[in-house]
């Protein structure tokens, strides 16, 4: 959510004189690693120096049972097996709680629960928003991406530079391409960009709010420095001007969210490449050749090229078309009516000329009829081919009539013609076209009065059944080219052969490329080439959008333009405004950021990051605005831990399993979550970690452990998201029926991680367990206890189901109640407990056993 200067006002009470916006708050200062001078773990040196100078002591150790469900929760998001738990109680090995922390570090689960944690803080979501909220089905390779990344311990600064440049740095890598995905994970308004011309107020407002939503997610994100605030007025807390934020919307200036192409092998990469390069080298010599020849037009080559642009403009008139069928073998029909009865000597069929078909639609087999009814149920069949017959090409097809008395002539196609594209196989689109029907009766051609067909495409001046008997004159292009050809030959040969050799390195270069993979598809930041009011850039080469300072943010009010650069004073050593070269290219300015952000010097993203995976161990980060480290946002509890980390994790590589390492392995992590009331009195909401917080687990945490125990959860990775929907209307403004949903589609039963996320209308139940909203940047979750919670775990249609499932699980076992809380718990009953929920078992059945199983407080809560 964006913190405005206005609600520090309102809520801070600072006044309406502002803060001084410079680099002297504690976040733009230089990182130190301080000295450690004991033989505590570094984190527990800093947090026990925390404690003792405020009188408060530490807890003691959690029980095994406690740390190893712990672990399993936070590491991974599963809960441990009952066999995993006891066999850790157990173990005498002193070294067992590191190796299990790398053990789960090493899992592919650990991806997926730590990715759930930054596609929250960079808003992903899989519908655009807005009032359409269109569904956006390549968003999910961006977030495989960062499962992929975070289980390959990607170094952070390399993780960085992917999801903003990776297309130019990685260029023929997976991963540099779908990770530009980053840039598009946000809201997108489909009716200011798909809709509503840019020049238009609505689509410059539509375009300026989408590139703020870019730099806004870029710098929380990355950087935890609220710029979005310098969008109207310079910063009123922090050292960023207006000027700043505007050079910023300027790197992404060329940028809109669309699907993007790209090739899963590196190798066939390159190619795709390769042969766009020389495709577009072939069609600029081809233009530059055509020039050349212009200089040789004669009196006579111009009326030469006058008569192939008349017949070619006279050929746009096509025909007939019937409608698309999904099958060859349907027949498909069209008719003629001459008004009477005529003795018919001849019926002539031409092909329709499109796509470089002389005999486009013209079918494989079909037979030709003359009858007094319309409804053909009595008709003379001049022609009934049953096997493929040879394509017409330009060649007009000639029936004999046999002087066959009739007043209707229909035409059947019973097997339909398919476009072939090269390189391609045939679609499934069949159908039947004709380009004239012509009737000749005693020797003069039969005025038709009327065309029926069984179904037809009616596009006006192109296709439709009344061109079929138009009457164009069918001119022989390819005679007249042929002449023109050979004219130009005669008057710039070298010229002529040149063209040719371009033409043909085209063409092959053409087929090689139609011959590649088909690409893949993602949704990421890049250079649109549209059509209609979603244009983008890629009609003028990618060339970036100019940025101006928006007065009061009003984009009808431009003042001096900006180039692209980034806040001052944050990287000293590096210059506001970003130094491009005179012929560089969109991405350019995109790699000169991510540099900026990754750059050693910069206090903010190391700190940042941090922080944030404390954030997520703890339940609160060591600054607990894990988006806002400036002055509006809050201080740091432990400002020398912070640096001491930041400094450790920025020169070790950037390894985030290192940093986890770290902190599970500390003292402070182990702690017991006991309360103690002396603690309290001092440090009441446990700011200084005399404890360990208890926590509720997340939505996805808990409605992963309810498949687990209900033996459902699938366990595959990656690919597109389940939808645990029904779409209604989903071609204006889809309506989005979870309540229609079968909680018994096994499609359904994977990691929450794979859920099709929508930002206009939430998931129910896992909206009110606090799931985290794709359209804000959600730095930490909210945790609330309501009673709507209560009755989702009790009465929602997934549990109630799953608990039916678990209860399956139970039958025909001995002890039903110790076995379900083995499977849901990984413990067993006290005896107190066993009886108490036999007893409950026996009067309410095993299912509803289940369904209070999963209501208890230690299904949803760790230690």
């Amino acid at each position: 959510m964006t913190r405005c200067y206005y609600l520090a006002v309102l809520f801070l009470g600072l006044g309406s004189v502002g803060l001084q916006a410079d680099t002297h708050w504690w976040s733009f200062q230089p990182m130190v690693k301080p000295a450690v001078t004991s033989p505590l773990s570094s984190i527990d040196y800093f947090v026990q120096a925390q404690l003792a100078e405020r009188g408060l002591t530490p807890a003691e150790e959690a029980d095994k049972r406690t740390l190893v469900r712990r672990l399993y929760y936070n590491v991974i998001g599963l809960p441990p097996e009952y066999e995993v738990v006891e066999a850790f109680v157990n173990d005498d090995d002193p070294e067992a709680y590191a190796k299990l922390v790398d053990q789960l570090l090493a899992s592919t689960q650990y991806g997926e629960r730590w990715a759930r944690h930054w596609l929250d803080v960079v808003h992903y979501g899989e519908t655009h928003g807005y009032d359409k909220d269109k569904l956006r089905p390549n968003a999910y390779p961006y977030r495989d991406y960062v499962i992929r990344a975070l289980n390959e311990d990607k170094p952070y600064a390399q993780f960085v530079k992917e999801q903003l440049a990776g297309d130019a740095l990685y260029p023929h890598t997976v991963d540099g391409i779908v990770a530009t995905g980053f840039i598009a994970a946000g809201p997108w308004d489909f009716i200011g960009h798909a809709e509503v011309p840019e020049e238009k107020t609505d689509g410059k407002i539509a375009r300026h709010l989408d590139r703020d939503d870019m730099v806004t997610t870029t710098l929380n994100a990355f950087c935890s420095l609220t710029v979005q605030c310098a969008q109207c007025h310079d910063h009123k807390g922090d050292p960023v001007t207006m000027k700043n934020y505007y050079a910023l919307q300027s790197v992404f200036a060329a940028l809109d969210r669309a699907d993007r192409l790209y090739d899963t092998d590196p190798i066939i990469s390159k190619q795709r490449t390769n042969l766009s390069k020389q495709l577009a080298l072939a069609k600029s010599r081809i233009v530059a050749l055509e020039g050349k020849l212009k200089q040789h037009r004669t009196e006579e080559l111009r009326t030469l090229e006058v008569s192939i642009a008349t017949a070619t403009k006279a050929s746009d008139r096509l025909g007939y078309h019937s409608l698309v069928a999904s099958k060859q073998s349907v027949e498909k029909w069209v008719q003629v009516d001459f008004g009477s009865t005529q003795r018919i000597d001849e019926i002539v069929l031409a092909g329709a000329n499109e796509y470089g078909f002389a005999d486009f639609g013209f079918p494989h087999r079909y037979r030709v009829e003359i009858s007094d009814k319309s409804n053909f149920k009595q008709a003379t069949v001049l022609v009934n081919h049953k096997a493929d017959q040879a394509r017409p090409g330009s060649v007009e097809v000639r029936i004999n009539g046999n002087g066959t008395i009739g007043r209707y002539v229909r035409v059947t196609a019973s097997k339909l013609w398919n476009r072939r594209q090269k390189g391609q196989p045939k679609s499934t689109d069949w159908i039947f076209a004709l380009g004239e029907l012509g009737v000749v009766a005693d020797g003069q051609s039969v005025a038709i009065e009327g065309i029926t067909a069984l179904d037809s495409i009616e596009t006006g001046e192109r296709w439709g059944k009344a061109n079929l008997i138009a009457g164009v004159p069918r001119v022989d292009l390819s005679a007249l080219r042929a002449q023109r050809q050979a004219l130009l030959i005669e008057l710039a040969p070298d010229v002529v052969a040149a063209l040719k050799d371009q033409r043909a390195a085209l063409a092959a270069a053409q087929e090689a490329f139609d011959a590649l993979p088909k690409p893949q598809k993602v949704y990421a930041g890049t250079v649109h080439n549209g059509s209609g009011a979603f244009k983008g850039r890629g009609h003028v080469n990618g060339e970036p959008r100019p940025i101006h300072v928006l007065h009061r943010g009003d984009v009808n009010q431009p003042r001096d333009a900006v180039m692209p650069g980034t806040v001052s004073g944050i990287v000293r050593s590096l210059p506001t405004q970003f130094e491009l070269a005179q012929d560089s290219v969109e991405s350019d300015r995109r790699v000169a950021l991510a540099e900026w952000i990754v750059h050693p010097d910069n206090t903010l993203t190391w700190r940042s990051i941090v922080n944030r995976v404390w954030h997520y161990h703890f339940g609160r980060g060591i600054v607990d605005t894990p988006n806002d480290f400036g002055r509006i946002g809050s201080k740091p509890s432990h400002p020398e831990l912070l640096d001491w980390l930041a400094v450790t994790f920025r020169d070790g590589g950037g390894s985030i399993k290192d940093l986890h390492r770290l902190i599970l392995n500390s003292a402070v992590y182990k702690q017991s979550s006991a309360h103690d009331e002396a603690n309290s009195a001092i440090d009441s909401s446990n700011q200084f970690l005399w404890r360990q917080n208890r926590r509720r687990l997340e939505a996805e945490a808990i409605r992963d452990s309810v498949l687990v125990a209900a033996g459902k959860l699938d366990l595959t990775m990656y690919g597109p998201s389940f939808q645990d929907f029904v779409i209604e209307k989903p071609e204006h403004s889809p309506h989005y029926e979870y309540h229609k949903a079968d909680p018994d589609d096994v499609r359904t039963h994977r990691r929450s991680i794979y859920r099709f996320l929508v930002r206009s209308q939430p998931q129910p139940f896992m909206d009110t367990l606090d799931c985290a909203d794709p359209s804000e940047l959600v730095d930490k979750r909210g945790e609330t206890n309501t009673a709507l919670q209560a009755l989702a775990m009790l009465n929602n249609q997934f549990m109630v189901r799953m608990a039916e499932h678990f209860a399956k699980r139970l039958e025909g076992k001995e002890e039903p109640a110790a076995r379900a809380l083995r499977l849901a718990l990984s413990r067993r009953p006290s005896p107190q407990e066993r009886q108490t929920l036999e007893a409950y078992a026996n009067q309410h059945g095993l299912a509803a056993l289940c369904r209070l199983v999963f209501n208890l407080n230690e299904f949803s809560f760790v230690d």
